[in-house]
């Protein structure tokens, strides 16, 4: 009686261990699915920024900024040309991209050859990624070549000056990475006065600190009034704020992770990009390119 009683007990085990393990399976694959899913579907982040003493001609200004595209395996031609598409349908003034253009210097420049006309009213700037700078200087070149030859201002530790109107001025400046580049961001920061309106782009957030310690040209902190960084991917896979990947050092912090921040009166984005990295995935840091619109403060 009892040994048939644990035999039966055994089966009841098994067979519930097996639906359980099942029950498993399906929820990670489930799962795998939503997060993969997630990843091909790019959503914009519109955001109106007021901004006190703004010249005349900034007034709805329209800026579209995107960065981390990893052009390549995970990112193919047929995305690159409807991402074009999405840009060119937020009828920008001026696009800005963030960096992390390819898998690799190779990838970066395929982007640029492989990437369809965008339209712009005033012009596309772009910064260079981790994974677009080459240790070997003629390839690195032949990158920000490709990149001219493609209607694109390459803004390495270098200031563009857009005339808006007959007298108004956006200055937008830009630093080589953090990680592989030589950013010289003090440099920089003293072509310009704190009284214009600058943007200033970096691809990592990890330049912040430089940035926020540098001085225009009349020794003034607080330089810039905008600052836009990618890198991070919003933590790519982001549970509560917390990723599993380091991704920035520990003196600047999960802070920066991703979102809109006000510091020392300036206003700092920190994109979740476009592409991913290593594996198509994303938890909780959807794939999104942002509309920035100009207005007067009040």
């Amino acid at each position: 009686m009892n040994r048939r009683y644990y035999r039966r007990s055994g089966r009841m085990i098994n067979g519930r261990g097996f639906w359980i393990c099942l029950a498993l399976l399906l929820a990670v694959a489930l799962l795998g699915v939503v997060m993969y899913t997630s990843t091909l579907t790019i959503n914009v982040d519109e955001r109106v920024l007021e901004v006190q003493g703004l010249p005349t001609n900034m007034h709805n200004l329209r800026i579209v900024y995107l960065s981390d595209i990893h052009y390549g395996r995970w990112f193919s031609q047929q995305r690159c040309q409807q991402l074009a598409q999405q840009i060119s349908d937020l009828s920008a003034d001026v696009v800005i991209l963030g960096g992390d253009y390819g898998e690799d210097p190779a990838g970066a420049e395929a982007f640029f050859r492989d990437l369809p006309a965008i339209r712009t009213r005033n012009g596309i700037y772009a910064v260079v990624g981790d994974t677009d700078r080459s240790s070997d200087e003629d390839t690195f070149e032949e990158l920000l070549k490709t990149m001219k030859e493609r209607g694109v201002h390459p803004l390495v530790n270098d200031v563009a000056d857009v005339k808006l109107g007959a007298k108004d001025h956006l200055y937008i400046v830009g630093s080589d990475d953090y990680r592989t580049g030589y950013p010289y961001v003090e440099k920089a920061a003293e072509r310009v006065h704190a009284d214009d309106f600058v943007i200033f782009v970096g691809h990592s957030p990890n330049l912040l600190p430089a940035a926020m310690e540098a001085r225009d040209r009349d020794g003034n902190t607080n330089w810039f009034d905008l600052g836009l960084f990618g890198h991070t991917h919003g933590g790519q896979i982001n549970l509560f704020g917390y990723t599993p990947i380091r991704i920035l050092r520990p003196r600047v912090g999960n802070r920066y992770l991703s979102g809109w921040l006000e510091e020392n009166r300036t206003t700092l984005l920190i994109s979740n990009g476009v592409g991913t990295e290593g594996v198509p995935l994303r938890l909780f840091a959807p794939p999104q390119i942002h509309l920035i619109v100009l207005k007067q403060g009040r």
